[in-house]
């Protein structure tokens, strides 16, 4: 029994020591596996940074009863985090569910990605090996596959496009006032009862008021005299001279010393006023009223045309009656302009006494100024004046998106939906919601609009731009060139084309167009463009000096001194 107990023990021993022998060696030549990684420097896209690594064992290097837990894990300062897809490699005579390595040698492949973090920026992509053998287990050195992340991805602009409601404000209003004069058949004199009748008076005081009042201009006074389209066109065509000439007297002999009226009038005559004739005619109610309309529309021919109609006996008495009378006249219109407040008058009162002011004049004040505080105020003026008009609520939003204060203009935004629900609200509530980090409310606002606009596209293609939908993007922002257009393109690999197009960027304040032009011409190994372009930006917003230490577009200058003191 003793010597079958020393014998166990000795057997036991060489196990353990086999197994610990075999996690040693494989830990040892662990240098002799060659792991493929792509891409080669990781890279964040849609929020993501995703990699893909192959793992090829040479022969005689897996051990046929070893078990390897590889974890991928991205280290950067501050911590590490490991994808969720780990690896698990067995040996040929492993009774597991994992991807078998053969004593002769193989492949495995893995792929998975992680939540991309700013920290990441600067990171290495690690592999964590755990081998266990029968019970033991032993933790090989970790293995460096890669840097990271180029971030380039993460530099879209989320510029608000939005959209203001337009006033409808006029200064300049255009007014007629008219008054007629009846005549005899067949006679041109005008008749004193005529002088007496209501509109002429109301035309007469009209006149006397325009005269006095500053904020009207006459622009002419016409006198438009017409014979009946019955009888013989050449008395039609008398009687019409006649008419106007007859018109004319009484206009220079009532209002010819008035000043303000002086070489402004003017006389016209119409022989037969078929169209006016048309026009009572359908407003009428007499008999055989359609057939009349249909002879209208089927003769050109005015004698053709009077004759048909003499035809109709019974309507012919009724238009004799009712319709003809009335087209035996001298028409006068008076063409005034009512002039509003000028634009210094209207800026005057909404920086004093605004309270005499119109809606549409407080809404008109917001497009003399560029000023986009006084823009804001004077919105803010109108909501007070009309609190339901969803137009200035909307503008509101609209001066608020402009100053970049997202959560403002939602809330007035919310207003002007409450009032109507607009595609123009819609779209700047989707750019309240985008620059307020909400994506997908963004994306829900633009596509509830009815018809999409260039603005709201804009949007979409930004969103698409956050999606990794490289290709969508650049259908969704068109052919006008922007910083977001270039992007897409570049990393949908079009870079000729987002060369091209930040080519015809202007550079901002923000400083960023500045830096991907950097971008761009690092990725075609242009140092001086890289310099300029660099430079630019951090003239324009100095926090690009920090951001170009670490990114890996640069590498290949981190070392260049002009680069180091550009951004030291």
């Amino acid at each position: 029994m003793k010597n079958f107990t020393r014998l166990f023990v000795l057997l036991l021993a060489a196990a353990v020591v086999s197994s610990c022998s075999s996690l040693d060696k494989m830990k040892k030549n662990a240098s002799l596996v060659k792991y493929e990684v792509t891409p080669k420097v990781l890279e964040a896209h849609a929020g993501k940074v995703a990699a893909a690594v192959k793992a090829t064992y040479p022969e005689k290097y897996f051990d046929k009863n070893t078990t390897l837990k590889i974890t991928p894990v991205l280290v950067y300062e501050g911590g590490e985090v490991a994808f969720d897809e780990m690896l698990y490699a067995q040996g040929e005579l492993v009774q597991a569910n994992n991807k078998p390595v053969s004593w002769t040698g193989g492949t495995i492949n893995w792929s998975g990605d992680v939540d991309y973090k700013p920290e990441m920026k600067v990171s290495e992509f690690m592999l964590r090996i755990e081998a266990s053998r029968k019970g033991k287990t032993l933790a090989f050195d970790p293995i460096k596959l890669a840097d990271g992340v180029i971030a380039t991805s993460t530099l879209v602009e989320y510029h608000a496009m939005p959209l203001f409601l337009k006033d409808n404000y006029q200064r300049i209003v255009p007014e007629q006032k008219m008054a007629d004069i009846l005549y005899v058949i067949n006679r041109a004199d005008i008749r004193p009862a005529e002088l007496k009748a209501e509109d002429i008076q109301a035309m007469k005081d009209y006149i006397a008021m325009v005269a006095q009042n500053e904020r009207i201009e006459i622009k002419g006074v016409t006198a438009s005299s017409y014979a009946s389209p019955d009888g013989p066109l050449t008395l039609n065509e008398k009687l019409s001279l006649d008419r106007g000439k007859a018109a004319e007297k009484y206009l220079q002999k009532e209002y010819g010393k008035v000043p303000e009226l002086a070489n402004l009038f003017s006389t016209k005559t119409t022989p037969e006023d078929w169209d006016g004739f048309k026009a009572l005619v359908q407003e009428s109610s007499i008999a055989d009223k359609e057939l009349i309309l249909r002879v209208l529309s089927m003769y050109q021919d005015p004698a053709v045309r009077e004759q048909e109609i003499k035809n109709m006996s019974t309507a012919y008495e009724s238009l004799a009656e009712e319709i003809l009378p009335q087209l035996r006249r001298s028409k006068f219109i008076v063409d005034v302009n009512l002039v509003g407040l000028s634009d210094e008058e209207i800026l005057t009162a909404m920086k004093g006494d605004a309270s005499a002011l119109s809606l549409e004049q407080m809404l008109y004040a917001a497009s003399l100024t560029t000023d986009v505080n006084e823009q804001l105020k004077f919105y803010q003026m109108a909501t007070v004046k009309e609190p339901k008009c969803y137009r200035a609520w909307n503008n509101v939003g609209w001066a608020y998106l402009n100053m970049g204060k997202a959560d403002d203009a939602m809330v007035a935004l919310e207003k002007a939906k409450a009032l109507k629900n607009d595609d123009i609200v819609k779209n700047n509530m989707g750019f309240a919601a985008l620059l307020k980090g909400d994506v997908k409310a963004a994306s829900e606002y633009f596509n509830s609009m009815s018809a999409s606009t260039p603005e709201s596209r804009f949007g979409l293609g930004t969103i698409a731009i956050t999606e990794g939908k490289y290709d969508q993007a650049v259908n969704l922002l068109g052919d006008k060139p922007s910083m977001n257009l270039a992007l897409a393109q570049l990393l949908k690999g079009d870079f000729n084309k987002a060369k091209a197009t930040m080519d015809s960027v202007q550079p901002c304040k923000c400083g960023a167009p500045s830096y991907f032009k950097a971008v761009i011409a690092a990725r075609s190994d242009n140092r001086d463009g890289v310099m300029n372009n660099l430079r630019e930006a951090v003239g324009y917003n100095v926090s690009w000096k920090n951001y170009a230490q670490t990114d890996l577009e640069f590498a290949k200058f981190f070392t260049d001194e002009t680069f180091v003191s550009i951004t030291k």
